[in-house]
């Protein structure tokens, strides 16, 4: 969990760091201050155990805190627009019709290889698997977490690119 934070401290420092040279728009903004939220709310409680999504799993009577799901969920949907205006506002892909496929699978690509780090650590640490990886009894999880992902990436580009074009048009313009 340290790392997790380490790490998305790393990403705000990058974002600060950028910003004279590279201004993303209000809405990439936007969802990264709530990706951030959801991490550090995961990190805080582990995402097993966060306890709004506790509350959930008792008054639903689900098998598990599907806080985790939504995190992946958030892991395909925020960068997808992030990713999404980087290339659209710096490589030849502007506007070409293999710039939504290129964006979802870079999302399936940052979602897999996150499981791939969790499934290393795991082995070197010699931390029991399933307690460190969260899967709460499940053997699919790591199938479950990179679909979510992608449909979490599929949906953001189906329902965001419109605005967000409009922003990043009107982000050009200044």
């Amino acid at each position: 969990m340290v790392a997790r934070g380490h790490t998305r401290l790393i990403g705000i420092l990058d974002l600060a760091a950028i910003y004279g040279r590279f201004k993303f728009t209000g809405l990439s903004y936007v969802l990264i201050l709530i990706h951030c939220c959801i991490l550090f709310i995961g990190g805080h409680y582990t995402y097993a155990e966060m306890p709004l999504f506790n509350w959930l799993k008792d008054i639903l009577d689900l098998e598990r805190n599907y806080y985790d799901r939504l995190g992946h969920f958030a892991q395909g949907f925020i960068p997808a627009i992030i990713v999404r205006e980087v290339l659209w506002r710096k490589s030849p892909l502007h506007r070409r019709p293999w710039l939504p496929f290129i964006v979802i699978s870079i999302c399936l690509a940052i979602s897999a290889s996150y499981e791939l780090v969790e499934f290393f650590v795991a082995l070197a640490t010699g931390t029991a698997a399933e307690a460190f990886l969260g899967t709460q009894g499940d053997v699919w999880d790591t199938q479950w977490d990179m679909l979510l992902a992608l449909i979490g990436a599929f949906t953001s580009y189906i329902t965001l690119h419109s605005f967000h074009e409009r922003q990043m048009e009107k982000l050009a313009r200044l």
